[in-house]
């Protein structure tokens, strides 16, 4: 049986690429792949589909890719770049005949019912689904865990002054918004057949992302077969990008991988 596939439905910075009154080339790039919507991916397993982060364009990136349901969500952080498309899934809990499951850290469920507080108003449960998303909890924290019967291997990572998770999918990690990886993590990402790594521009780091410099540090540190580099700004043009590793590419939306072996 097929393991399934990832599916990057958004590799772009929290402005997402074109960025809004810019002039640069890469913003009036006709390249596909400089058409960065904000980060997402989603992993198409043979239980379902699960939907990692849910930003401002998350609609359109189903569309997109032609996924018809989500039937769970996992969230990295609570950043708006992640979160604010979660309106979008209220439409799902009427095709699945229930709440949607959502996975994720404590702040962040503390942020989804202080955003979408009208979800969980008591007169939110007298209406049919549709009308307000109906979503279920469970919390996730360091330990491994299981979605629609994917083995999940959360991952701590640093963002800045936040806590941010990646996740790791048999041989496939997901690490987007990193500015460190704790000690505690490295053993997490050994043995990689694929990284999707964060990384907002070429050079030095931001002080909540990986720049180039400290991307490729790591990529020579862990050794994957493969890297993509998402989370990318408009300082990158996928036409002309920098000198990168026979094995790194900068992803790109709609990027396809398999989730390959199993662990």
């Amino acid at each position: 049986m097929n393991p399934g596939t990832f599916i990057v439905l958004g590799c772009g910075t929290s402005v997402g690429v074109p960025m809004l009154g810019c002039d640069c080339a890469v913003c009036h790039s006709a390249n596909p792949k400089n058409q960065r919507t904000r980060a997402a991916v989603l992993l198409q397993l043979p239980a379902g589909n699960l939907l990692i982060d849910a930003g401002p364009e998350l609609r359109l990136q189903l569309l997109r890719e032609k996924i018809p349901l989500v039937h769970s969500v996992l969230f990295t952080h609570y950043h708006a770049d992640h979160l604010f498309g979660l309106d979008d899934v209220r439409v799902f809990p009427r095709m699945l005949g229930g709440a949607l499951p959502i996975y994720c850290a404590e702040d962040v469920e503390e942020v989804i019912r202080t955003v979408f507080s009208y979800a969980f108003h008591p007169s939110a449960e007298e209406l049919p689904a549709g009308v307000l998303p109906k979503l279920e909890f469970h919390r996730i924290a360091e330990e491994t865990f299981g979605i629609l019967g994917q083995h999940i291997v959360p991952i701590p990572l640093i963002h800045g002054r936040f806590d941010c998770l990646g996740f790791r999918f048999n041989d496939v990690a997901y690490c987007t918004d990193v500015s460190d990886i704790p000690d505690r993590s490295w053993p997490l990402l050994e043995g990689l057949d694929t990284l999707l790594l964060d990384c907002l521009r070429p050079g030095p780091s931001h002080q909540s992302h990986y720049g180039l410099t400290e991307a490729l540090g790591v990529i020579e540190k862990l050794k994957p077969k493969r890297t993509y580099l998402t989370h990318l700004s408009h300082l990158f043009d996928s036409g002309d990008p920098p000198p990168l590793p026979a094995n790194v590419e900068l992803a790109y939306d709609g990027l396809r991988i398999p989730l390959g072996r199993t662990l």
